[in-house]
């Protein structure tokens, strides 16, 4: 029989821990993408992917190209209309680095930006920065070129900034993940090839690059 009430007295208010929200994510990896062995790497990947597919699902780009790098990243970029970079009145920071650092932040909780979404609501960017040894998030928006870069599971590294002007628009994400969270971070191209024919059967006007 378990001692109630010596129990109750080992159990005290130094127990409950208080964590930031990407400490959260890489204590317990599992809660948002189910493993930390390759199904739950990709998961990072299928996130920034949906991203993208729901730009041009509601009519911004129709193309969305993914890359394996040498280095161990991969990179994600649609043809969107890029992830907004001004200020969030409510928080003071840029809008994409709320969106990469703050769980259950993004335009797609109500209708009045996307008509339909696939991505977790708010949750997979900010999941995929919080497991990856470094991000870096390149947005054409504008007429300009921005970059914010992220690294150590989610640290701001490089706030954000312009880097040049351009006639394009849309999203380039490329992140490498987390040896010390996952099993094993190497890409299988097979199992991003499968996933992406799929979306690609189901989505009649996307071209996926891979």
């Amino acid at each position: 029989m378990v001692d109630i009430e010596k129990a109750e007295k080992d159990y005290t208010s130094k127990d409950i821990e208080v964590l930031s929200e990407l400490e959260g994510v890489r204590k317990r990896p599992g809660m948002y993408i189910g493993s930390t062995n390759a199904t739950g790497l990709h998961h990072l990947v299928w996130e920034i992917v949906d991203n993208g597919v729901d730009e041009a699902v509601n009519g911004f780009g129709d193309k969305i190209t993914v890359i394996i790098r040498k280095d161990g990243s991969i990179s994600v970029e649609d043809e969107g209309r890029g992830i907004p970079v001004d200020i969030h009145k409510e928080t003071g920071m840029p809008a994409v680095q709320l969106v990469y650092s703050t769980l259950h932040s993004g335009g797609k909780f109500s209708n009045k930006v996307y008509s339909t979404s696939a991505g977790l609501h708010g949750v997979g960017a900010t999941v995929t920065n919080a497991l990856s040894e470094w991000i870096d998030i390149t947005i054409f928006r504008q007429g300009q070129i921005y970059n914010i870069r992220f690294e150590n599971g989610g640290k701001l590294a490089v706030p954000l900034h312009v880097i040049g002007t351009t006639n394009k628009h849309g999203t380039l994400v490329r992140f490498k993940p987390d040896p010390k969270i996952f099993t094993t971070v190497e890409f299988k191209w097979d199992t991003i090839y499968n996933h992406l024919q799929e979306e690609a059967f189901l989505l009649k006007k996307v071209h996926l690059i891979f």
